[in-house]
């Protein structure tokens, strides 16, 4: 049984919407003013929410204004329920995240469609979708059923990329969003003198491309295939339309983004405070958390050490000095440009 949360300062309206839903086998919490309203929501976590917009205490702008600070009740569906019918107050409230509105006075049908209806996009948005084209294309042809994202369009084609091809270079203007349903890639600075330094690693099922987009500038970096690998190409009008006209479908963009932006950070500080050593020992481990499928297996990569050096933010020769002690301390093993790691947790644990 679905949860509305009702917010409303009129006892009669009040009631009687609780009626109507409570008839259509919906368990109504009821609140008088918005102040307990966003107390309630904050408690229980409602499956939706309708709340008028003029009540004494905290008015439904205040509501939501609220609630949308808070992760865990920024993505509840939310209608407003209002006797004012200006086109600028619509205009506020959507602005604000509502996902629709209901004039008084209203139907008991006009309330259950409503209703209904941002309950089943809401189950939708949170369906889980395969990391791969065709769980793209599923996610893609689930939230075209939105009405402001009905113009999403089919071109998304999938292009090969041989090793060491570029993606798309640093300074270029974006044109698209990337999808990488095969392979590995990488970006990259490059400095002055030719020296790199890998920003990212992506593995299958991982977006990148997106920051430029999002700050409408050129790219601040290159991105390349560090093995044969197939991508999958969404236009930059697609990637605006998720982002900016449909908010539950703007968070979860955001979410998926976020992991990587935290990877980012925790690079940074390692180059600044970490020796070499450690911060080899932390590459290892990340190429083995974003890389292998059998975590309780030793885990084997194929990467040039340039490219791990560039990681690792050292010199070449640092590098390779580096591997060699920890072959010769059994941490790995190493036959060409494979490298094979024998001791993960041993490597975790390493200090300096």
């Amino acid at each position: 049984m679905k949860t509305i949360l009702l917010i409303e300062d009129n006892p009669d309206v009040r009631e009687n919407t609780a009626e109507i839903l409570e008839l259509a086998n919906y368990k109504v919490l009821q609140a008088e003013n918005g102040k307990l309203g966003v107390e309630i929501a904050q408690q229980v976590k409602p499956d939706l929410i309708i709340c008028d917009i003029m009540m004494p205490v905290l008015d439904g702008y205040g509501v939501i204004h609220l609630l949308n600070k808070s992760q865990d009740t920024a993505s509840i569906p939310f209608i407003f329920l209002t006797a004012k019918s200006e086109r600028l107050d619509f205009r506020k409230g959507m602005e604000m995240g509502a996902d629709d509105y209901i004039s008084k006075p209203f139907d008991d049908i006009e309330l259950l469609k409503a209703v209904e209806s941002r309950l089943k996009k809401n189950e939708m948005l949170k369906a889980e979708f395969s990391k791969n084209v065709d769980g793209l294309n599923k996610f893609f042809d689930e939230i075209k059923r939105i009405d402001d994202l009905k113009k999403l369009s089919y071109d998304r084609r999938v292009k090969p990329y041989k090793k060491k091809e570029i993606i798309y270079n640093e300074g270029h203007n974006p044109v698209y969003l990337y999808f990488l349903s095969k392979g590995k890639v990488k970006t990259y600075k490059s400095h002055e003198y030719g020296k790199e330094l890998i920003t990212t690693l992506y593995k299958e099922g991982d977006f990148f491309g997106y920051t430029a987009l999002l700050e409408e500038g050129p790219y601040a970096e290159t991105a390349e295939a560090l093995e044969d690998s197939e991508v999958c190409l969404i236009p930059k009008e697609d990637f605006s339309s998720l982002m900016y006209n449909n908010s539950n479908v703007m968070k979860i963009f955001v979410k998926i983004l976020s992991g990587n932006i935290l990877e980012k950070e925790e690079q940074l500080v390692n180059l600044a405070y970490s020796s070499v050593r450690k911060r080899v020992a932390e590459a290892l481990v990340l190429l083995q958390n974003r890389y292998s499928n059998s975590p309780d297996k030793n885990f084997s990569i194929s990467i040039s050490r340039e490219d791990l050096a560039n990681i690792v933010g050292t010199a070449t020769e640092s590098l390779i000095r580096t591997l060699s002690d920890f072959k010769a301390e059994k941490l790995l093993e190493i036959k060409g440009s494979s490298i094979t790691i024998l001791n993960l947790e041993k490597l975790k644990r390493l200090k300096a």
